[in-house]
């Protein structure tokens, strides 16, 4: 299915874009340079705050942390506040907002988000942690095996609100990845766990895991997404008190590192290969294209990026799509920013 494009128009046809559900401020056109390179893989084509501080349907739209394409070519926006949202793909106005929650009735803290081929929503919550798999209304059709150690402790060693962020379905949906966000008790600060799972009929089982590193300690893991060739694009992200969000994209290989679902401690031992990783641009480097900032930012264009989501092919060069997660702080923003990305 051919992917439609998103956010083809400029920022100030967003801010125009008839959308009578959602209330709220416009985006503010903003002049655009000439040049719009990243780094001589990254380019940023517009950046959008049209859905910052709206509400749809009475739910606030914001604390996105996740992003995909669903099935008919509409975007799905997950909010970690137990909503997923629908959005148009060229204008982002909301079309529908739908609840979730556990088995029980209670909220999610809903942080990844992938769409099977038959619809179904895979979404994690990072205080288990789990993986769910939803209908297109909400309704919990099953649960994934989690293994021992990425539980929350005493369960497991993993720490609560540092688990399963990112998620993406790889080889062609036979297999699903969930990347944690931070190690776990026991493992090296900054190398952190990417578990998978093997479709087999209609249940999911653990399979290869794999180990990362971020460049630094502070930093976290908040998506993955999977190319067809089975490498990732991976997020890094941290944040500093008073300098604000550093936020990195690579290029990610897992295809030759080491299984280390047996192994209980990383601490950067021989003989484990751990993901071979390119940094592709630290969003830093971007250009402003006019966007301002409410807090402290190393560029006034960076916030609190957590979502990710590959739109399509342009020219030879990846279209993808971020998202921030304003937390719900008027010293955040939901910003949602267009790259076109050469691997």
């Amino acid at each position: 299915m051919q992917l439609r494009t998103v956010l083809a128009t400029t920022t100030a046809a967003l801010a125009a874009a008839a959308c009578p559900a959602v209330t709220g401020p416009a985006v503010a056109s903003a002049p655009v340079p000439v040049n719009h390179a990243c780094s001589p893989s990254v380019s940023l084509d517009r950046f959008s705050d049209a859905l910052d501080k709206t509400t749809y349907d009475g739910t606030f739209v914001g604390n996105l942390s996740a992003l995909a394409v669903d099935r008919d070519g509409s975007l799905a926006a997950l909010s970690d506040r137990s909503s997923l949202f629908s959005l148009d793909a060229g204008t982002l106005a909301p079309k529908a907002v739908v609840p979730l929650a556990d088995e029980n009735g209670a909220a999610l803290d809903s942080e990844g988000l992938a769409i099977d081929r038959d619809g179904t929503r895979l979404i994690t919550s990072e205080t288990e942690p789990s993986i769910r798999r939803y209908s297109k209304d909400g309704e919990i059709l099953g649960r994934l095996p989690v293994p021992a150690a990425l539980q929350v402790a005493p369960a497991g060693r993993a720490t609560a609100n540092q688990t399963f962020e990112g998620l993406t379905l790889m080889n062609g949906g036979r297999t699903l990845l969930a990347s944690m966000e931070y190690a776990l008790s026991g493992d090296t600060a900054g190398i952190v766990r990417f578990q998978t799972w093997t479709r087999h009929g209609s249940a999911w089982k653990p399979a290869a895991q794999y180990a990362y590193r971020t460049d630094a300690a502070f930093l976290g893991v908040p998506e993955v997404q999977a190319l067809p060739d089975g490498r990732l694009l991976v997020l890094e992200r941290g944040f500093t008190s008073g300098v604000g969000n550093t936020v990195r994209l690579y290029l990610a290989d897992p295809r030759h590192a080491t299984d280390t679902s047996g192994i209980e401690n990383l601490t950067g031992q021989s003989g484990v290969r751990l993901i071979r990783k390119t940094l592709l641009t630290d969003i830093a480097s971007c250009p402003t294209l006019g966007a301002t900032a409410k807090q402290p930012q190393p560029n006034p264009l960076l916030d609190n990026i957590e979502g990710m989501v590959v739109t399509g092919v342009s020219k030879g060069r990846l279209k993808v799509l971020l998202v921030s997660d304003d937390n719900q702080n008027a010293a955040q923003t939901t910003r949602f920013y267009s790259l076109r990305v050469r691997v």
